[in-house]
């Protein structure tokens, strides 16, 4: 994925520095791409944290179930 988006980047850049364009558009057209990568990073990143989530409620879940207690013998209550 991360090489992926590493060449979609590129080739975003190079399209938009071969294309003829005025230099106005051009900063637009750039703005709005960045604009975009940025949004689908963060999204990217809560969809990992997400993941991390689950994974975690599914380690402490047979703990929770067994000992009756929310946060486990720990009593850590870690939160992402």
């Amino acid at each position: 994925m991360k090489s992926f988006l590493v060449g979609l980047g590129i080739g975003i850049g190079l399209g938009v520095l071969f294309a003829p364009v005025s230099g106005e558009q051009t900063r637009g057209n750039i703005r709005d791409r960045a604009n975009d990568l940025a949004d689908s990073a963060r999204e990217t990143i809560e969809q990992g944290r997400e993941r991390v989530r689950r994974g975690i409620s599914a380690i402490r879940a047979p703990e929770q179930a067994a000992t009756g207690t929310e946060t486990g013998r720990s009593g850590s209550g870690y939160t992402l």
